[in-house]
C-alpha cells in the first residue's frame, strides 16, 4: 500500500477512472432511491445542512465556470475512448471540446449566465490547455480503456452505494486500473486522504462487483499535470467499508428525523445556500420529509 504524488508520462494499461460525480447535479438520477456517493458522502461530512439541501431538497445551484468547464473536459476525454486508437490524437480531442460544448449550450441555453457569448472561445481554449496537458501525462492512442463513465449502483455492506467511475483499465494479466481526471490543481500533502476518499470508494465498489481489489487508484491533475497515485489492499478497504457504513447509517438517521444540524467552516465562503443557514442568520424551510421509498 502506497501513496506517491508524481508527474510525467502515465504507463499503459499494464499498471492498472469519470467524472466522477462534481457539484451537486445528480445526474440525471432524480427520483432513484437515496444513495451514497462519494459527493453526497462529503457533502454530509462537511455540513448536514448542505446535504439536506443538495440531496433531499434538491435546491437548484449555478455552477461555476470551472465546474462548467470541468464538464466539458470529462465529456471530451469520454469521447476519445469511443474513436479507434489511431484517431486518439490531440487534435481530436480538441475538436471534441469545441463539439460539447457546443452540445452543453444547445442544450441548455441558461449557460450563457455561466459563460457569456463573448467569453465563450477564452472558455473553449482553456478546456483545450487542459486536454493539452492530459496529453503530457499519457498516449490515449497506446491502449484501449475498459469502459468510461461507468455507472455503479450497488447494495452492498447495508449501504445503497451509486457512483460514475471516470475510466476502467484491465491490463492483460488481469490487474484493474481506476482513473478519475481532475481539472482542478492537485492537493498538498495534508488534503491528499480527502482527495482519495472518493477512489476509495470506487475501489470498494469493484471489490464487491468483480471480487478483486484495483491494483492502482489514479488521479489525474490536468491543471498542473500532477498525478496522485495510490494502491489500495483488502484490508484497507474493508476498514473503510465499516467507514461507509456509518456515514450512511448517520445520513439515514438524519433523513428519517430531518435533524440536519449546520457546520459551519471556511467552505461557508463558497455556499450558496446562506439565506437558508441559520448560521449566517438565514430561515431553514420546512424539511419536505424522506424522499419517496425511503424506509428508516
Amino acid at each position: 500500500m502506497s501513496t506517491t504524488t508524481e508527474a510525467g508520462p502515465v504507463p499503459g494499461p499494464s499498471e492498472a477512472a469519470g467524472p466522477g460525480e462534481s457539484g451537486p447535479s445528480p445526474r440525471g438520477l432524480v427520483g432513484r432511491p437515496l444513495a451514497l456517493s462519494p459527493s453526497r458522502a462529503a457533502d454530509f461530512k462537511q455540513c448536514p445542512l448542505l446535504y439536506r439541501y443538495r440531496a433531499i431538497d434538491r435546491f437548484p445551484e449555478t455552477p461555476t465556470q470551472a465546474q462548467t468547464r470541468g464538464t466539458v473536459v470529462h465529456s471530451a476525454l469520454e469521447n476519445l475512448f469511443d474513436m479507434p486508437a489511431e484517431l486518439r490524437t490531440q487534435e481530436s480531442a480538441d475538436l471534441l471540446v469545441e463539439g460539447a460544448w457546443a452540445a452543453m449550450c444547445e442544450a441548455d441555453p441558461q449557460l450563457s449566465d455561466v459563460v457569456d457569448e463573448s467569453q465563450s472561445g477564452r472558455f473553449v481554449a482553456e478546456a483545450q490547455k487542459l486536454i493539452a496537458t492530459y496529453y503530457t501525462m499519457e498516449n490515449p492512442t497506446a491502449f484501449e480503456a475498459e469502459s468510461c463513465e461507468e455507472h455503479v449502483e450497488i447494495d452492498v455492506d447495508d449501504v445503497l452505494m451509486r457512483g460514475f467511475i471516470d475510466r476502467i483499465d484491465i491490463a492483460p494479466t488481469g490487474e484493474i486500473r481506476v482513473v478519475d481526471y481532475k481539472t482542478g490543481r492537485s492537493p498538498s500533502e495534508a488534503y491528499e486522504a480527502k482527495a482519495l476518499f472518493q477512489m476509495k470508494f470506487y475501489a470498494l465498489a469493484i471489490l464487491r462487483t468483480r471480487g478483486v481489489v484495483p491494483k492502482r487508484l489514479q488521479l489525474m491533475y490536468l491543471s498542473d499535470g500532477q498525478q496522485l497515485v495510490y494502491e489500495p489492499d483488502r484490508a484497507e478497504l474493508e476498514r473503510f467499508s465499516r467507514t461507509l457504513k456509518a456515514i450512511w447509517s448517520a445520513i439515514r438517521s438524519a433523513v428519517a428525523s430531518g435533524d440536519f444540524r449546520p457546520r459551519r467552516s471556511r467552505l461557508c465562503n463558497m455556499c450558496e445556500h446562506k439565506a437558508r443557514c441559520p448560521e449566517f442568520g438565514g430561515q431553514v424551510p420546512p424539511y419536505p420529509g424522506p424522499p419517496p421509498g425511503f424506509t428508516p
